[in-house]
């Protein structure tokens, strides 16, 4: 288990690397609470996992580093490791699904790493990946399942409570966990009695179903890719990642595939801000979900990326004509 120490050690690795985005207040006649939006989809990569990645790969010795890295990603971690890999003057491998958003291949890529893709209905990506390691001493990034990966997403708290210590309730996506785990670290060693909710499509559901069984539930390949929101496309929870949920989050909740959609076109016309699927899920439970969450006064969304595929925003606008 990460502490508090770990994720502060992680926010000075990140300085001047990953930026300390802002809280949005996101206003709606209706709504008689305070809504903060925490912006990830403003970092270098339009995504969080920038700063899981760069901690990961800053921990690293010289001579292990200089071995290169190798990620599987459905596309956000993937560019932070790229992105990671080229500042610190390494090479990166990343194993993509051959269904990843092209946005999301071409910008990782970009960033500089050699991309291998796979089929997600057929194949297994940790397979993949290591058979690519084999004969070589690439260094493993993991996406979610990893340490110092869960410290570095945890410096999304630590600038929640420095720039809101009145928040009273964090509503952030669930994928393999490693963001919803650092956050809660961070926000319940500063204040236990912030509420954490994590949000999963209902397609892909696998924390919820694990949160409640209280072990690791694993769900079909074919079921989860079905979901919009591909940066949730995990199976399953990683260990590490499953006893820092079930240590300090409070709930897990699922919303619909309309109701992802109808939360990116009101961030769209009501905030002004292009996101992901995956990042509308926190609004999506907000909007249609309220009565299974805390009544609190002071809330954070947590928009993880804003990484859409532009044919996926261009149906979104015309649905609204």
């Amino acid at each position: 288990m990460i502490s508090l120490a770990d994720i502060q050690q992680a926010q000075r690795r990140l300085a001047g690397v990953a930026y300390h985005t802002p809280l949005i207040p996101f206003v709606q006649p209706d709504f008689d609470r305070t809504v903060l939006l925490k912006s990830e989809q403003l970092q270098p990569i339009g995504s969080f996992k920038l700063r899981g990645a760069y901690n990961r790969l800053a921990s690293l010795s010289p001579d292990v580093l200089a071995q290169g890295v190798i990620a599987y990603s459905s596309g956000n971690h993937a560019q932070g490791v790229a992105y990671s890999a080229r500042r610190l003057g390494t090479t990166s491998i990343i194993v993509m699904p051959s269904n990843a958003p092209s946005i999301k291949i071409e910008a990782t890529r970009a960033f500089g790493g050699q991309v291998v893709l796979y089929d997600a209905n057929t194949e297994r990506r940790e397979d993949v990946a290591q058979q690519l390691m084999e004969g070589h001493h690439y260094t493993l990034i993991p996406p979610f399942n990893d340490l110092d990966v869960i410290a570095g997403q945890g410096t999304v708290g630590l600038e929640i409570f420095e720039d809101y210590p009145a928040v009273e309730l964090v509503l952030t996506p669930v994928g393999g966990g490693g963001l919803i785990s650092g956050v809660a670290v961070a926000l319940k060693s500063l204040n236990p009695a912030v509420k954490i909710i994590g949000v999963e499509p209902a397609l892909a559901n696998d924390a919820q179903e694990s949160f409640r069984a209280g072990k690791i539930v694993e769900l079909p390949a074919a079921q989860v890719n079905q979901t919009v929101a591909d940066g949730v496309r995990t199976l399953s929870l990683g260990e590490l990642t499953f006893a820092h949920i079930q240590a300090y989050v409070d709930d897990i909740v699922t919303v619909s595939e309309d109701e992802i959609r109808e939360a990116m076109r009101r961030m769209l016309l009501d905030a002004r801000l292009v996101i992901e699927p995956t990042a509308a899920l926190p609004l999506a439970a907000y909007l249609y979900h309220r009565d299974e969450l805390p009544r609190t006064q002071n809330i954070v969304l947590t928009l993880t990326g804003g990484n859409v595929e532009r044919s996926f925003l261009a149906e979104l606008l015309r649905d609204l004509l």
